[in-house]
């Protein structure tokens, strides 16, 4: 079995989600954040693992069973590297908290190196928001990939082939950046999804 990673920041208003204000104010935006959150560790908790390590960025409890590490490292490239290297062990997959979508069942499938030596799921943004490495010494290709745009996907893609590595594509996620991104993925989710509920009730605020 491998290890998931979940990259988080911790949903303090002004500090997350600022591209949802507006329409929304930055608190609303924080407990958006927080639903996306907590929807993703529900689903990371449902799939079977070796590990589970919440690599956070401020202050935010770690789900019972799970571990905790902050992120470290200033460009984003750096703290996904460090977060595959500080979690220690030989594989792993990690995401973030933008999809919270993903379900177990997809979870799962991003841990299947049967054919494979590393998993990734291309954004609609452009960027990617899952990866999974047999080998976690690949992570350090991140480090010079730029990151947050229209090509990052494509480039970690070929990346990673360009060190020989097999790469099986998973489904095309939409990232939960502006409030047309939270209205469109909430009607993904499933009924009792905190980010669902949470997304519904601001529209119906409105």
């Amino acid at each position: 079995m491998t290890q998931f990673l979940v990259l988080a920041k911790s949903p303090v208003p002004g500090r997350v989600k600022t591209r949802l204000c507006p329409p929304w104010t930055h608190e609303q935006a924080a407990m958006i954040a927080a639903a996306a959150l907590a929807d993703t560790l529900d689903a990371v908790s449902s799939v079977r693992a070796a590990s589970r390590t919440l690599v956070v960025d401020g202050s935010y409890p770690a789900p019972p069973g799970w571990q905790s590490l902050p992120q470290r490292g200033g460009s984003l490239g750096d703290r996904l590297t460090a977060a595959f290297t500080d979690a220690g062990g030989e594989s792993a997959v990690l995401l973030g908290m933008d999809t919270p979508q993903a379900t177990p069942s997809l979870l799962s499938d991003a841990c299947d190196y049967a054919e494979a030596d590393a998993t990734l799921g291309l954004a609609q943004d452009g960027g990617w928001w899952v990866l999974g490495l047999r080998d976690c010494s690949h992570a350090d290709v991140l480090r010079t990939i730029p990151t947050s745009t229209d090509q990052t996907g494509e480039l970690t893609l070929q990346a990673l082939r360009a060190r020989g590595l097999r790469v099986r594509l998973l489904p095309v996620l939409r990232d939960v950046d502006t409030a047309a991104d939270a209205r469109s993925v909430a009607t993904l989710c499933r009924p009792e999804s905190r980010f669902r509920t949470a997304v519904e009730a601001l529209i119906h605020e409105c």
